[in-house]
């Protein structure tokens, strides 16, 4: 029984048999989270990261050796010759369109393996104004999924003779289909490089970050991209994303960021240097209780009676869940429950708006520490059908569990479940 909130005692039950259902499931995540946070320890043991490296510098950031040890470990916890961490990522679609920009020039084709990419590039695509890749003369196709979501390997091998760069979406975004393995991204390289040897495999790494003891640049991926207040900040990090991979495309990725010549030579870290370190130290743990949010998530709302992606004992590769909620009055409902149990702002009422970036209302439940950080428990989705929500991120299992669990409470304070 909760110690301290007013919980329907029905609800009580029905979480303690999903935490049972999910017992297995939570044993391979603590394993893996073990094996991650050693794999961290030694990055930062192998590069001799000293306290003086916590230190930030000002101006052109010349010799700035703590920005540079940052990249270093970064680089070797994601299997990478080389990385561009850098607090000036505004989030990951400007790490994302930094990589696109860096690597594509006019004529150039990008092909996306996994259909349309998340909703937020579709300007940095598409849009006729603004300087686009379009814009700019880069062609776009894509390869669909399966009807079931899975990868078309058929199709992929026949489309990818041409193209520049072969982007992957590791996580679903706002959809129902699995997000992609890391074992499924080194096959989908396989099949592009089978045909093109010469294509750049860049994979938008957003939310899979350390959730498998393997990342896509141990399969070959030769640029993945992310955003740290997302999985690699561990709840620390206040801003910043980073792009690693080949070192000779990290660093057109920092022409594009800075100039063409100066790179990652230039660029002052101020005071970050000290939060992404202790961020990325934090970062399995985080991670681990983050996803056991989800499997519980996906193991308690499944007994209610609703869908959850993926379900609670299937293999995971990223922090997130997405229910099945069926009507825009639980989705809103779901969404005033986690903010409730939030640590900043539960005194806040979430409501749909026109979010930058998106083509229809959004909603957001985000009572975080640092703003947007998908990382901290957050739940936000599109006011279209099937009005799914996608739930992400949990600092501690503990808060995490009691956020699900007045979520569900806030739902059946509204009828919209019964209990």
């Amino acid at each position: 029984m909760s110690c301290y909130f007013n919980i329907d005692k029905n609800l009580e039950i029905i979480a303690q048999k999903a935490e049972e259902s999910s017992s297995e499931a939570f044993a391979r995540i603590e394993h893996t989270a073990r094996c991650n946070g050693e794999k961290v320890l030694k990055a930062f043991i192998d590069n001799h990261v000293g306290e003086m490296h916590l230190k930030g510098t000002t101006g052109y950031g010349y010799g700035d050796d703590g920005r540079d040890k940052l990249d270093a470990v970064f680089a070797q916890v994601l299997g990478a010759q080389d990385a561009l961490v850098r607090h000036n990522f505004v989030n990951g679609t400007h790490a994302i369109s930094t990589a696109l920009f860096g690597v594509l020039r006019p004529g150039d084709l990008m092909l996306s393996l996994t259909g349309k990419p998340y909703d937020t590039l579709n300007d940095v695509i598409f849009a006729e104004k603004g300087g686009s890749l379009t814009e700019f003369g880069v062609k776009y196709d894509q390869v669909d999924l399966l009807p079931d979501g899975r990868v078309n390997y058929g199709q992929i091998r026949e489309r990818a003779r041409n193209c520049k760069v072969a982007y992957i979406q590791r996580s679903r975004g706002y959809s129902l289909r699995p997000s992609i393995t890391v074992s499924e991204i080194g096959e989908m390289i396989d099949a592009v490089k089978s045909v093109n040897p010469d294509a750049v495999i860049m994979v938008d790494n957003c939310y899979g970050e350390l959730v498998e003891r393997v990342e896509p640049c141990d399969v070959g991926a030769d640029l993945i991209i992310g955003s740290l207040i997302k999985n690699l900040g561990g709840g620390i990090a206040p801003t910043g994303g980073y792009i690693a991979g080949r070192k000779d495309l990290v660093e057109l990725c920092a022409y594009r960021l800075t100039t063409v010549g100066t790179g990652k030579e230039v660029g002052c870290s101020l005071d970050m240097n000290r939060s992404m370190f202790m961020g990325l130290f934090y970062a399995p743990e985080v991670v681990k209780n983050a996803v056991k949010t989800a499997t519980f998530a996906s193991a308690f709302f499944k007994l209610l009676g609703f869908d959850a992606y993926p379900y609670h004992n299937e293999y995971r590769t990223d922090i997130i869940t997405a229910i099945k909620l069926g009507s825009k009055e639980a989705l809103v409902a779901f969404c005033e429950g986690i903010q409730s149990g939030s640590p900043i702002d539960s005194f806040v009422t979430p409501e749909p708006w026109d979010m930058p970036g998106y083509d229809s209302q959004v909603i957001m439940a985000a009572g975080a520490f640092t703003m947007g950080a998908s990382i901290e428990l957050s739940a936000d989705a599109p006011l279209r059908d099937p009005f799914a929500v996608w739930l992400q991120g949990g600092l501690t299992y503990d808060t995490g569990r009691m956020g699900m669990i007045l979520a569900a409470q806030r739902m059946a304070d509204k009828g919209i479940i019964s209990l």
